[in-house]
């Protein structure tokens, strides 16, 4: 489970506007085992600033983060071990195959070569990269770099999955794999948070949806209760209403 409580963080102003940019204000939620949390909202919304905050990449100026009752700024170590992180900017090494790719992260965490070997097997029969994964990664594709990094980030078996954006940039049959994927995680017992700025993604995967607009949480829940907050009977309908905007409304 992963808590977040009043998360606020702020960046410099650029040229000559020496005011602070507020990119997250007051965000909180839970994250809870067993479900898909989806963070939804345009792009610029806050939502990689947030999930950076959550796996220890940035300390929120104020509030704080709670990964399975552990704070992230008294023991980020601990947290990290826990973590399978899928960040927005995911490259994979070049120079090597997809195997080593995940190889490589099974070493740096410790693990046997016995028990990469079985996790790597494992998934890459869940992803559905055994044609490649002994190719070289250099020409892979959007959706074979992305099943990739997404194998090397659960190579350690982590209680606690966050995915920024997983399906940018992917085709219609990967994407559908990938939904498939992420539901194995839930029904397996674990707790997944993934951020999209695209309505129908979030539609189709999450039990419950944290909409943030501008830096700060606009409404949160069920999509059942998202639908009552709301007034309005459709999904879609819903998030315009409490954004006040049809940005991110389709891909």
């Amino acid at each position: 489970m992963i808590v977040a409580e009043h998360l606020r963080k702020t960046f410099p102003g650029r040229g000559k506007d020496k005011n602070r940019v507020i990119a997250v204000d007051d965000v909180g939620f839970t994250a809870h085992d067993g479900q898909i949390t989806g963070l939804l909202g345009p792009n610029g919304a806050g939502k990689t600033t947030t999930l950076r905050m959550l796996y220890t990449l940035m300390s929120p100026e104020r509030g704080r983060v709670l990964v399975d009752g552990i704070d992230v700024a008294g023991d980020p170590e601990r947290v990290r071990r826990s973590l399978g992180v899928l960040p927005d900017a995911r490259g994979v090494y070049k120079r090597l195959t997809a195997r080593e790719n995940i190889t490589y992260f099974g070493e740096l965490h410790g693990l046997s070569a016995a028990t990469i070997a079985e996790r790597t097997a494992r998934l890459s029969a869940a992803l559905q990269m055994d044609d490649f994964l002994d190719r070289a990664t250099e020409g892979f594709s959007q959706g074979q770099r992305t099943k990739t990094a997404i194998a090397r980030a659960l190579i350690h078996d982590p209680r606690n999955v966050i995915l920024d954006e997983p399906t940018n940039g992917l085709d219609v049959m990967t994407t559908r794999g990938l939904r498939g994927f992420l539901k194995e995680l839930r029904d397996e017992g674990r707790c997944v948070i993934f951020s999209s700025h695209i309505m129908q993604e979030v539609a189709a995967l999450c039990d419950r949806i944290v909409v943030i607009a501008k830096g700060t949480v606009v409404a949160q829940g069920t999509p059942d209760e998202l639908r009552t907050l709301t007034g309005e009977e459709n999904l879609e309908d819903a998030f315009v209403r409490v954004i006040g905007s049809e940005e991110g409304l389709y891909a």
